[in-house]
């Protein structure tokens, strides 16, 4: 029976409709005051010295492991503080000599599936306009203080929250000389078995101008590649024949992030940009991306070339400097308001389901995948080829063996009926009269008050997790 999709409404509410969210304890003044900790070292220059207790990235590494060690004795001890790290060789590129490169890491354990993991992280290094020179003073206030700032108001304010899934903040080194700091943490991540369900990379999130006077107050860019960086030549050829390039999990999360942010008006916006970073350009989310993981970077809604990169000086009466009197922290805090509603309900969410699809010249569609850990119903959703979100029109609604619920929603062809069946370990869901030709399928996995997985596409590729894996 086709209804009119109520839904979008419910799951709009959750979750913690009676509760004061997470989200509005994050305080402006300590983003504010964290970034002015994070100027007084000078540089945090990677090549910078490491054993200087004031100056330079040794002294601020160690003031973060501090500091994560300070929140989590506020909660009990609920986090796990530990330096990721190690001696990077010499590339003859930006590590001209055997070098440390350590991250601070914080690790909230899941009370159900500590295995499955989220990631906020930002990177704590900064540099000038020689990426060489480690030794003159490079604030960093935006690059990428602001970040490292907004990772630490977040394990301040939801870690006294106790989740199903495991939530680490990572305060990363290396970055500018060749993201090496987040190629640690993911080799690190792929070390321990994690399953990492997202990523969630911030890097200048604290400025709302640009050099030339525009503003975006209230919006901040959100990059997700397009096709996977761990694509197999027999994954690029099943795509040609079925679709994906347009689908892949972190597109799929940026999507998600977005809806998010729609449900709260007044607050910070998302534009999703989508490619992989801004144009030459990059961050350590590229490492995640690239073992096939999903991972999105957060970065301004307009940049101000002229306070990133640069040396400290005057010139022509135009200053130049990542200095903090240039930040917005307004900006800042919307942003790590927002990244703190995403990771809050992520760590909420359960994985989502890996799909098969059949219904090549077929008039009805087959959808099956595998239970999900965690998950006490599904939303399928569809859209037609040509449209770049996944839309609510019209619902069916079945209820499966094992007691789950399966709501379909079809934009375009509009379905006649659904069959729902869990059998020999799978559910299978045939939507009828629904031609797979002319639309992209995908599926959320719900738990309790309808907190939500993002979407999963039924495409090569789609899955949330490394090819390999599939």
């Amino acid at each position: 029976m086709i209804k009119r999709a109520l839904l979008l409404a419910a799951i709009a509410a959750a979750p913690l409709a009676a509760q004061t969210h997470p989200a509005e304890q994050v305080a402006e003044e300590r983003l504010k005051g964290d970034v002015e900790t994070l100027v007084g070292f000078g540089t945090r220059h990677t090549l910078s010295v490491q054993d200087n207790p004031e100056r330079g990235i040794g002294a601020a590494v160690d003031w973060g492991l501090a500091e994560f060690k300070r929140i989590g004795a506020k909660c009990g001890g609920c986090l796990e503080v530990l330096p990721v790290g190690e001696v990077v060789p010499a590339d003859g590129r930006r590590i001209p000599a055997d070098t440390l490169i350590r991250n601070a890491v914080a690790i909230q354990r899941g009370t159900e599936r500590p295995n499955e993991v989220v990631i906020v992280q930002g990177h704590i290094d900064s540099r000038v306009s020689d990426v060489m020179d480690a030794v003159l003073d490079a604030p960093g206030a935006n690059d990428d203080g602001s970040g490292t700032a907004l990772v630490l108001e977040a394990a301040r304010v939801l870690s006294g929250t106790k989740y199903p899934t495991t939530i680490i903040y990572a305060l990363l080194s290396g970055e500018e000389q060749g993201l090496y700091g987040g190629r640690i943490l993911a080799d690190w991540a792929e070390a321990q078995g994690f399953t990492v369900k997202a990523v969630l990379n911030n890097d200048i999130v604290g400025n709302s101008c640009g050099k030339d006077g525009y503003c975006e107050p209230k919006v901040v860019r959100v990059f997700s590649e397009g096709p996977r960086a761990d694509l197999t030549d027999a994954l690029r050829a099943a795509q040609t024949r079925f679709g994906g390039e347009n689908d892949t999990p972190s597109r799929n999360l940026s999507r998600w992030v977005a809806g998010l942010a729609e449900k709260h008006a007044g607050e910070m916006q998302v534009r999703q940009i989508w490619r992989t970073d801004r144009m030459g350009r990059g961050g350590d989310q590229v490492p995640f991306l690239q073992k096939g993981y999903p991972a999105i970077r957060f970065s301004v809604g307009v940049e101000d070339y002229d306070h990133q990169h640069q040396d400290l000086r005057t010139e022509d009466g135009v200053f130049y400097g990542d200095t903090i009197d240039e930040m917005d922290f307004a900006y800042l805090a919307g942003v790590t308001k927002l990244n703190v509603r995403a990771l809050d309900a992520l760590a909420r969410a359960p994985m989502p389901p890996a799909l098969t699809i059949d219904g090549a010249v077929k008039t009805y569609t087959d959808l099956t995948w595998t239970p999900v850990d965690g998950a006490h119903d599904y939303i399928i959703f569809s859209r037609e080829t040509f449209e770049p979100f996944w839309h609510l029109s019209n619902a069916i609604s079945g209820t499966l063996q094992n007691g789950g619920k399966v709501t379909s929603h079809s934009e375009g062809d509009k379905p006649d009926g659904m069959i729902a069946v869990f059998e020999n370990g799978l559910f299978k869901i045939r939507l009828v009269g629904v031609r797979a030709d002319d639309s992209l399928f995908g599926v959320a996995s719900c738990v309790g008050d309808l907190v939500c997985s993002p979407v999963s596409s039924a495409v090569p590729g789609g899955a949330f997790e490394p090819v390999g894996k599939e």
